[in-house]
């Protein structure tokens, strides 16, 4: 029987089909019901938060906040968060012109006009609290607050995050390739972090460590260091959300940062695990959708997401927008300098530095992907040029390429999985986070 799945390309969708007589699974979050009420969810959030006084309470005994926001890679719900925020931070008798709205860039392009509003979602909020990005290679908007204890990562974070009295972060969590989730401490750093932290974070010391892996949080080097990172600024009062398919607000809490976001995580895992019960041959996917595969420097996380549930040697197909090309000229750098030295001889170049090179870290994980897999990106958005930059094949029809690839291997285990990286599938009893088989069982389908 042929099967088939809407996979979420750019602001579109795209249907995949595969025919019979191959096994077939949708891989997609188990059904989550958004909040009925997401506006009274927030408020009650705010004002029941885990580990810490109310976000009034709090503003009492301070004279000015910072807010750290996700870039327009995050499409995390600001409309619905950062007015009833400042609002109780005004309750608390805090003025408009001490609050300040910071975008967490890290290394990536400042937001700006509509993108910026569209950042924001409100805009009573730009009009009221001053707003701006935050700009990593500009020393003299960071504070260097000394090294971590055990590895000695550099800390310089933004300026106006670290003199505000109150630390606010705000954050999407949902499957990371490197940092197991993201959300929570990621909004520090790498979020506004400068660039020497930054790269840092990046060395291959991380890059290169299994345990820097998607969903995997207990056992993360990266994750220990980005909250020894954050208890140079603590505390840091965190809004965490959690969105569904749709991208309506599933869950929201609030608090100290380590545990809302560890709660969060919890929740996250639910709908965001999947387990397979055996490999796939083949496994065609998304890249996210608008905004995340807007770059091919974006597209990789989900080149790398689905790893754990091929086969060795499988393939991997990837639908992406790539609207903006293939990122920064520094990812190009990267990208250019893998097709010259080859893969050995790029991982070999990456061995002796401290500090990653910027972007490079992006044509590192690529490798984790094309070590183990074939792996095919199907995009309208790169030129013949890019393309040979890409490090992998080329897919021009996908319906084509699943329908021939059915016909040499007839009995082959595909698997449909609409939301690339923001589902994460995993073989039984693999390296991971809690397995949620009991809650959910066999993938959707």
């Amino acid at each position: 029987m042929t099967r088939s799945a809407e996979l979420h390309v750019g602001r579109a969708h795209l249907a995949v089909t595969v025919p019979a007589p191959a096994h077939v699974d949708v891989l997609r979050k188990p059904l989550t019901a958004a909040l009925d009420d997401p506006a009274a969810a927030v408020a009650a959030a705010l004002d029941r938060p885990i580990g810490c006084a109310p976000l009034s309470l709090l503003a009492a005994d301070a004279t000015s906040a910072c807010i750290v926001v996700c870039d327009v890679t995050r499409p995390v719900p600001n409309g619905l968060l950062l007015r009833p925020l400042i609002e109780r931070l005004l309750a608390g008798g805090m003025r408009l012109d001490a609050i300040t709205v910071l975008v967490a860039t890290g290394l990536h392009r400042p937001n700006l006009g509509d993108e910026l509003r569209a950042v924001i979602g409100d805009d009573w909020v730009l009009e009221h609290v001053r707003v701006r990005n935050h700009d990593a290679r500009d020393a003299e908007r960071q504070l260097h607050l000394g090294t971590t204890p055990v590895r000695g990562t550099p800390i310089d974070l933004d300026r106006a995050f670290v003199e505000a009295d109150l630390h606010i972060v705000t954050g999407l969590v949902e499957p990371h390739f490197m940092a197991g989730y993201s959300g929570g401490r990621k909004l520090v750093a790498p979020g506004v972090a400068g660039e020497r932290t930054i790269r840092a974070l990046h060395a291959t010391r991380y890059m290169a460590d299994p345990l820097a892996s998607t969903a995997l949080l207990e056992t993360n080097p990266l994750h220990d260091e980005l909250l020894a990172i954050v208890a140079s600024v603590a505390p840091v009062f965190a809004v965490n959300t959690v969105i569904d398919e749709a991208r309506r607000l599933a869950f929201v809490n609030a608090g100290e940062v380590a545990a809302s976001h560890a709660q969060a995580v919890a929740y996250a895992r639910t709908c965001s695990e999947v387990v397979c019960a055996a490999p796939y041959d083949l496994i065609v996917t998304g890249a996210g959708g608008h905004p995340l595969d807007a770059t091919y420097y974006q597209t990789v996380k989900a080149m790398v997401t689905p790893l754990d549930a091929l086969a060795e040697g499988g393939d991997l197909v990837v639908l992406s927008a790539c609207s903006e090309g293939l990122g920064s000229a520094a990812f190009r750098d990267a990208q250019e300098r893998l097709m010259t030295l080859g893969r050995d001889g790029f991982l070999a170049s990456l061995r002796a530095k401290a500090l990653a090179d910027v972007d490079e870290w992006q044509t590192q994980m690529l490798l984790r992907s094309t070590a183990s897999a074939r792996v095919h990106l199907a995009t309208d958005g790169l030129d013949a040029h890019d393309l040979a930059l890409t490090g992998v094949g080329r897919c021009d029809d996908v319906d084509a390429f699943v329908h021939a690839y059915v016909r040499r291997r007839p009995q082959a285990r595909v698997a449909l999985l609409p939301e690339g990286p923001y589902v994460v599938p995993r073989r039984s009893g693999s390296m991971g986070g809690a397995d949620p088989a009991a809650a959910h069982g066999a993938p959707a389908g």
